[in-house]
């Protein structure tokens, strides 16, 4: 059988604007083979798109990615223009993306003594290769345009684009574009390509982000660079489901909706926006199951995992369009309307929501019933064979390094599955809902089960077991995951103490965020995907929920190695990025096959600036506070656009670390429901 590698992703310049998304080589270019070209809504359109001209090489003196959906290259064709010690002859050339356009202008400059003869070629090859035959590194074929009135066009199999050509050139052979003119001194000659996409995407453009002005001052200067270019990459992954906006996972291969990644965006932007938490939950809610179907995986109440136009195939697996199969999409569905009534949501639109929830929890209960545990299997023999955050198939293993059999329950997801719980069932009752049978008595005994069936003694302290295999047996290494229960309520404080201990010991805490497997484990890689790598979204979460239980300055030493780890990265946080030690490298190696932009990755760090504000607000009291002083292992900052409700806060941590916030804005009331008939 031939086995085919992954196309490498880290050294592509890449744009986005979802549903679309156009991945060069660092000089511009857009070179046959791998993972380069100008793909939408899952299927590549151009694969080649190349830029030369007669009598020069193009030497790139120039590279920038303005924002998410530009790019600008400048090169020099030293050989044209006459012999001189500078050069003469610049070709600029300037890319725009949008949903279903492409746009390249090509401008040639000359500051020459005379005259010179241009001939100016483009290689424009399109092959309409569904994305998953691309992700495997499968060849495809070309696909042969055709003439049109004012241009080209594509088409094969249902996709298929146009190409508008501005000035026409004056040859066109086979894939191969010509221009040619004369250039006099002081001149320049523009050609303009704009290709547009035929068809309707599944789902449409974002649109304007629903978050506001979100921005940080602070003396380090990585800090702003890092919001902007986190805030310009989640614009460019915003969709629309309707009117419903939702951030898809990442490019390229995640460019649509799914369901734990669109949530923990939405919890982690929670801050800034409530609005794309409600409508995020919105469009989920819209798909929530229905049915019993082993080969989809969809459960009644369950929330789906991945939305695609069509079957994906991929390394025998074969999900279909709509794929259930995920084990905590459905309590972080609960957990996020709970965080968006904290943060002062509309009152009607939280309302509207929980029936929704109430089907989800009852999911819980019905799923876990057999073991008392949130448990998962691949009931299809075709899905994912893991299906929490970390879904590789070797992610869950034991410390000696053996794999776990499932069923599998993970920790993380009892943590999610108590929060849900509890904050649901606190949620209803403020909107004078009956509460959900038997709910509270499960939320008490899981809390107690977990306590000690999750819990592995060592001579050191112990830690929380990263899953129970399907014989019950504690899968006993020592990762991130038990990150994830922090700000849970799921442990006690002895318990939360202590894994606040491991994970922020030097074999878990890299200087460059959280490992996602101890160092100390024979398993560990600095480059697996999920055993020894760093995740930004992974590292956020747990200073998320280090600044909920009051670990302030420990919250602030992770958050800082993320800012560092962005500094390599030209602050476009990858998906993951190497474990290696802060010490002994400037910067963590490339994971080769990172997708970037990466939605929860680029949510990381705007997370992480609020949480080590130690910011706490609930709106259903009226409250907002900080705590006196935390951290400061970012320095100073002042960070403006977090909302909570009808507020707009601007939190400030001074040199030594003292906090204050202000508000503009109405007061923030209190909005507790007080009747079982109000809605």
């Amino acid at each position: 059988m031939t086995q085919h590698l992954v196309p490498v992703l880290n050294d592509l310049a890449v744009s986005v604007a979802a549903p679309a998304i156009l991945l060069s080589d660092p000089d511009g270019q857009v070179r046959r083979g791998g993972v380069r070209g100008w793909i939408v809504d899952d299927v590549r359109l151009v694969d080649q798109l190349t830029v030369c001209v007669d009598g020069s090489g193009l030497d790139l003196v120039r590279a920038e990615v303005r924002g998410a959906d530009r790019q600008e290259f400048t090169y020099v064709a030293r050989e044209l223009g006459g012999w001189l010690h500078d050069p003469q002859v610049t070709l600029d050339r300037r890319r725009t993306l949008t949903g279903s356009r492409l746009v390249e202008e090509i401008e040639v400059a000359s500051r020459a003594q005379e005259q010179f003869e241009l001939a100016l070629h483009v290689d424009l090859v399109a092959d309409l290769a569904d994305v998953a035959v691309v992700r495997q590194g499968l060849g495809t074929t070309p696909v042969p345009g055709e003439r049109t009135g004012d241009g080209l066009a594509w088409r094969h199999d249902g996709h298929g684009f146009t190409a508008r050509l501005d000035p026409a050139p004056a040859a066109v052979e086979g894939e191969r574009l010509t221009w040619t003119t004369t250039v006099a001194p002081g001149t320049t000659y523009t050609v303009r390509l704009e290709l547009e996409a035929e068809g309707t995407p599944q789902f449409a453009p974002g649109g304007t982000p629903p978050w506001g002005d979100v921005a940080v001052e602070a003396p380090d200067t990585r800090l702003p660079r890092l919001v902007r270019q986190s805030l310009a990459d989640l614009g460019g992954l915003l969709l629309r489901d309707g009117e419903d906006a939702f951030v898809a996972a990442g490019a390229p291969w995640f460019l649509t909706l799914f369901g734990r990644d669109s949530l923990w965006v939405a919890r982690l932007l929670m801050p800034y926006s409530t609005d794309l938490a409600l409508s995020t939950l919105r469009t989920l809610a819209r798909r929530q199951g229905q049915r019993t179907d082993p080969d989809s995986e969809e459960q009644p109440g369950k929330i789906l995992h991945e939305v695609r136009s069509t079957t994906l195939e991929l390394g025998g697996m074969s999900l279909p369009p709509v794929y259930y199969g995920t084990v905590d999409a459905t309590p972080l569905f609960v957990c996020t309307l709970a965080d968006a009534w904290q943060w002062g949501a509309d009152r009607d639109q939280v309302a509207a929501l929980l029936p929704v929830v109430r089907r989800c929890l009852a999911w819980v209960l019905e799923q876990s019933a057999e073991t008392g545990w949130l448990r998962y299997v691949d009931l299809s023999g075709r899905g994912l064979a893991n299906q929490g955050w970390k879904d590789s198939v070797d992610s869950v293993q034991f410390a000696d390094g053996r794999l776990a059999d499932p069923p599998i329950a993970l920790c993380e997801v009892q943590g999610y599955a108590y929060e849900a719980a509890v904050r649901g069932a606190a949620l209803l009752e403020a909107f004078g809902e009956e509460p959900v049978a038997g709910l509270a008595e499960w939320a008490a005994s899981l809390k107690e089960r977990f306590a000690t069936d999750f819990w592995v003694d060592t001579a050191d302290g112990g830690h929380v077991a990263i899953a129970l295999d399907g014989d019950g047996k504690r899968v006993d290494s020592v990762t991130s995951n038990m990150g994830h229960l922090l700000g849970t309520g799921i442990l006690d404080a002895e318990q939360t103490a202590r894994v606040v201990e491991v994970l922020t010991g030097p074999d878990m805490a890299s200087g460059f965020g959280l490992r996602t497997l101890t160092s100390r484990s024979p398993r560990f890689s600095r480059l697996s995907y999920h055993g020894g790598s760093v995740w930004p979204h992974d590292t956020a979460v747990a200073v998320r929920g280090l600044a909920r239980d009051g670990y302030v300055d420990q919250a602030a030493a992770l958050a800082a190695g993320v800012v560092a780890a962005s500094e390599g990265v030209a602050y476009r946080l990858p998906e993951l990025y190497g474990g290696d030690q802060a010490g002994d490298v400037e910067f963590p190696v490339d994971y080769p096959a990172s997708c970037r932009p990466q939605a929860w990755a680029a949510a990381a760090p705007l997370a992480c600036l609020v949480a080590v504000t130690g910011l706490d607000v609930d709106a259903a009291t009226g409250r907002v506070e900080v705590p006196e002083r935390v951290g400061d292992r970012l320095g100073p900052f002042t960070l403006h656009g977090v909302r909570a409700g009808g507020q707009a806060l601007t939190v400030r941590v001074g040199p030594g670390g003292d906090v204050s916030v202000e508000a503009q804005g109405a007061p923030l009331e209190p909005a507790v429901a007080s009747s079982r008939d109000t809605p």
